[in-house]
């Protein structure tokens, strides 16, 4: 009789364990990634002076299954040459106080998650910049290893867009236009 018991618990336990493996089984097929390393840069090219800046703080979940991205980057954490811009840029022009965060979401188009090595890729979905959201369409690139995936692309963004405003006295200062880099290596959740 206590055989019996002990076999019936050791079934049991094998019948959960099974369970537990079918279902991470079937997970990895649908991978989710988070970033793991980010940098977000932009430069303004302007005839007085030219203003880049650098972001490493950026964060983003990669739902590789759906094909869903989502980044969000804290706008304080941009950091530049001259502290003197890196102030005017947080409280006269990005209002950082009042929009902390730049966010983008959307989906994935053209990438094929059953592929290692480099595609070409297009994420389309919402950019909210300075308490804006506009539809947006961003190509890229994705790489993919067995352990991680690596995401680059480079685009504009037209400061009235976001009604980033800059000031007449200081309309050399800074262009309409910013190019805009990212770069996220992302691991698998």
């Amino acid at each position: 009789m206590r055989a019996l018991k002990i076999t019936s618990m050791v079934n049991r336990k094998l019948v959960v364990l099974m369970l537990v493996v079918a279902c991470c089984a079937t997970t990895t097929f649908a991978q989710k990634y988070k970033s793991k390393s980010s940098e977000i840069t932009f430069f303004s090219e302007a005839p007085v002076e030219n203003i880049d800046a650098t972001n490493k703080d950026a964060s983003s979940v990669f739902d590789e299954g759906k094909n869903e991205i989502v980044f969000s980057v804290p706008i304080r954490s941009f950091e530049f040459d001259k502290s003197l811009m890196q102030e005017h840029f947080n409280e006269k022009y990005m209002e950082s106080e009042e929009y902390p965060k730049a966010l983008f979401t959307g989906t994935v188009q053209g990438y094929d998650k059953s592929k290692s090595g480099q595609q070409q890729a297009t994420a389309k979905g919402k950019m909210t910049i300075h308490g804006v959201t506009r539809p947006v369409e961003i190509t890229g690139s994705i790489s993919k290893t067995a352990d991680e995936i690596e995401i680059q692309s480079t685009f504009i963004i037209k400061l009235e867009d976001y009604k980033i405003k800059i000031p007449k006295v200081l309309w050399q200062n800074i262009a309409e236009e910013v190019e805009v880099k990212i770069k996220f290596v992302y691991q698998p959740l």
